[in-house]
């Protein structure tokens, strides 16, 4: 396992040195995804629960969302490998902003939700 190395300053007997400490690298994939998180939130994305996502057939429903944790999908980042309950289809989804969608297809994601599992 490879981890990223950030430098610090040690002082040792009143002599400054440079010493290396070792992240470990769940570190550093647990602070991508929160950060990913954070900026799709500021962006207008409501990801970390119930979430509703588009397929690539313009189908809308709402799954559950929560970065880095997935039994039902398969993560591509931003998108991802899902089954689609309205069309009962597997394909690529991806978060919509609740905000760009009428009140009807907020009803309607609001009705058609996957299985209860992120």
């Amino acid at each position: 396992m490879s981890s990223f190395i950030a430098p610090r300053t040690v002082i040792d007997g009143g002599e400054h040195r440079l010493q290396r400490r070792r992240v470990p690298q769940p570190m550093i994939v647990i602070g991508v995804i929160v950060l990913a998180t954070l900026v799709a939130r500021r962006l207008g994305y409501k990801l970390g629960g119930n979430v509703v996502v588009r397929c690539r057939k313009g189908h809308l429903f709402t799954t559950i969302w929560i970065p880095g944790v997935k039994l039902k999908a398969v993560d591509l980042g931003f998108a991802r490998l899902q089954h689609c309950p309205v069309g009962k289809h597997w394909t690529l989804v991806t978060p919509v902003r609740v905000t760009d969608l009428t009140d009807e297809e907020r009803r309607f994601a609001q009705e058609h939700h996957d299985v209860r599992i992120p």
